[in-house]
């Protein structure tokens, strides 16, 4: 499977390029914000995103200013997200190091949030990207609405799998389709193929959330991360949620009473992810994810084939392959 060094290749000039553009754009003249930020920057990902929106560029030509405006619109945003989020679940660790909430307490957090969209939209508005403004703005709008959608659906635990697939698209999936909707739109495509970029990242985006997902089954990887994890945070997953349909009517109850109050009992919950198991809650979220996978690259092969659109259909499987 290739790294993301690897698929990094035809963008490395671009990436390089793109890190003075992003601690440009978090530059503060407040001490306590530049703080901030420079804490921020030194502690980010992957950048996955930055990636999807630089390829999805490069797959039409030469990478322009535009292309870089969209990946430091869409992350700045998107850090704007996080570090609410982290507000909100009350959540001390991001990526192994201490949240901005836990060093620097909830209200500098909420307005450090606050700070990182305004910088985003201000720098969409000096630039005149509105386009990229409007594609990016309205990511954030589906993924809020995700995230309420998701609040007040849980608390029955009886959504169906066509709601949990409307939540994952708005919460998840929209800002990969953002990024490469930007992508598209920062150079110059026509509408069409704006929308066709934006279809391969919502696909790719529903993918990579179902994969999440099968993380907390253990999945036969060492994912570092603790089995029944998202069951003890009474979240909905598509391995459970497929499993409730299937099972007995008291098996249901029984299960749906350890997720809503039992969520601590270890035991219990193992229990829970051993009935998903059996209940073939695995093998389907692990079918339905591969369907996602297929269409993404379907969608994608739509355009012509280069070293750009290649490094996509990688990002895509590794989406999928991922063990962490």
């Amino acid at each position: 499977m290739p790294t993301i060094d690897d698929l990094q290749r035809p963008i490395a000039a671009e990436m390089k390029a793109f890190e003075p553009h992003f601690r440009e754009a978090m530059r503060s003249r407040t001490a306590l914000l530049d703080r901030i930020m420079h804490y921020i920057v030194k502690r980010k990902g992957k950048q996955m995103r930055p990636m999807f929106t630089l390829l999805s560029a490069r797959q039409f030509g030469p990478v322009t200013e535009s292309a870089f405006v969209a990946a430091s619109l869409i992350e700045l945003l998107h850090t704007a997200t996080l570090v609410h989020d982290d507000v909100v679940d009350n959540a001390n660790l991001r990526r192994g190091f201490f949240s901005i909430n836990a060093l620097w307490k909830n209200k500098i957090a909420v307005l450090v949030g606050d700070y990182l969209l305004s910088r985003g939209l201000l720098m969409a508005i000096d630039k005149g990207e509105f386009e990229l403004l409007r594609i990016v703005s309205t990511a954030v709008r589906d993924m809020s609405e995700g995230e309420l959608l998701q609040l007040e659906k849980t608390r029955g635990l009886n959504f169906s799998e066509e709601v949990y697939f409307d939540i994952i698209r708005k919460k998840t999936a929209s800002l990969i389709a953002a990024c490469c909707a930007s992508g598209a739109s920062a150079a110059g495509r026509s509408k069409e193929e704006v929308d066709r970029m934006r279809k391969f990242g919502e696909l790719t985006g529903v993918a990579f959330q179902i994969k999440d997902d099968l993380f907390d089954y253990g999945s036969g990887l060492d994912t570092g991360k603790p089995s029944g994890l998202d069951i003890m945070e009474k979240k909905l997953t598509l391995p459970l949620i497929h499993a409730l349909q299937k099972v007995s009517s008291s098996d249901r109850r029984w299960m749906v009473n350890v997720v809503k109050n039992k969520n601590e009992d270890k035991k219990a919950v193992a229990r829970v992810v051993e009935m998903v198991t059996t209940a073939g809650g695995i093998a389907h979220a692990t079918k339905s994810m591969l369907h996602y996978r297929d269409e993404a690259v379907s969608v994608l092969h739509t355009f012509p084939k280069n070293e750009a659109r290649d490094a996509l259909e990688g990002l895509v499987q590794l989406t999928v392959e991922r063990t962490k």
